[in-house]
């Protein structure tokens, strides 16, 4: 009973979503939360060379992240490209939309360079329909110990989880919408563009 002695105690409406991939009419797969990750490259994944005292590619560290974090989410990792985004070409932003537009998954979230995240963010805007990507990316190596890559990821794997369809950018802490951030080179850190 309610406080009036109604009985009616209201009701509640409870909001599933499942996605369903007919691969033909008698064999359905049902998805809940499947998360892909592209590895574009970027800060996140550099390595130190000691000797030169120059930052390179070599493989990428997603992998070993989520394990140490300790992550329980149905994850697949696909590296595109291990390249600083100021060397992402307007054929390598073709190749990350065709990726996300062919992934089965709906949420997505892509490791970038921060440099041309916004741009990045932009192209799938316009390219990808009906989807949730996340990119993300890191100030600091991951390699160094203290990158806030770690922090940077675990935000953007929440925010796919739980923002509406469209194209984000999280970093530090926060996620901003593609078509209203920017990266202040003063102070290192993103910002609303408007």
């Amino acid at each position: 009973m309610d406080k009036n002695g109604s009985g009616d105690l209201g009701s509640v409406t409870l909001i599933l979503k499942i996605t369903v991939f007919c691969l033909s009419p008698y064999y359905c797969i049902f998805a809940g939360m499947n998360i892909r990750i592209f590895v574009t490259g970027g800060t996140f994944d550099k390595e130190y060379n000691e000797l030169t005292g120059e930052l390179f590619f070599k493989e990428t560290h997603l992998p070993e992240m989520l394990q140490r974090s300790r992550s329980t989410l149905d994850i697949t990792v696909r590296t595109l490209m291990m390249i600083d985004s100021l060397h992402i070409t307007d054929e390598d932003r073709e190749l990350i939309a065709h990726q996300c537009r062919s992934a089965v998954e709906d949420k997505i979230v892509i490791t970038h360079g921060t440099d041309t995240m916004s741009v990045t963010a932009r192209v799938l805007a316009e390219k990808v329909p009906g989807k949730t990507i996340v990119l993300t990316g890191a100030m600091i190596p991951y390699k160094f110990g203290s990158s806030d890559g770690f922090f940077n990821l675990g935000s953007a794997l929440a925010f796919a989880q739980t923002l509406p369809v469209g194209v984000y950018v999280a970093m530090n802490g926060r996620y901003f919408t593609w078509d209203n951030v920017r990266k202040n080179k003063q102070t290192g850190q993103f910002e609303e563009s408007r």
